[in-house]
């Protein structure tokens, strides 16, 4: 069984979207790890 689920998470900074329709789920036991360039999103998405 999944312990955390997104579906189509969004984020946006006025005009700006850091986040966009983003969906995922992890299981019980599971690690995600969010790499990426600076200003992707990734702090965005965990928040």
């Amino acid at each position: 069984m999944a312990r955390l689920v997104l579906t189509g998470l969004r984020k946006s900074y006025g005009e700006v979207r850091a986040v966009d329709g983003v969906s995922l789920s992890i299981g019980e036991g599971e690690f995600l790890v969010v790499v990426g360039p600076t200003g992707c999103g990734k702090s965005t998405l965990l928040r």
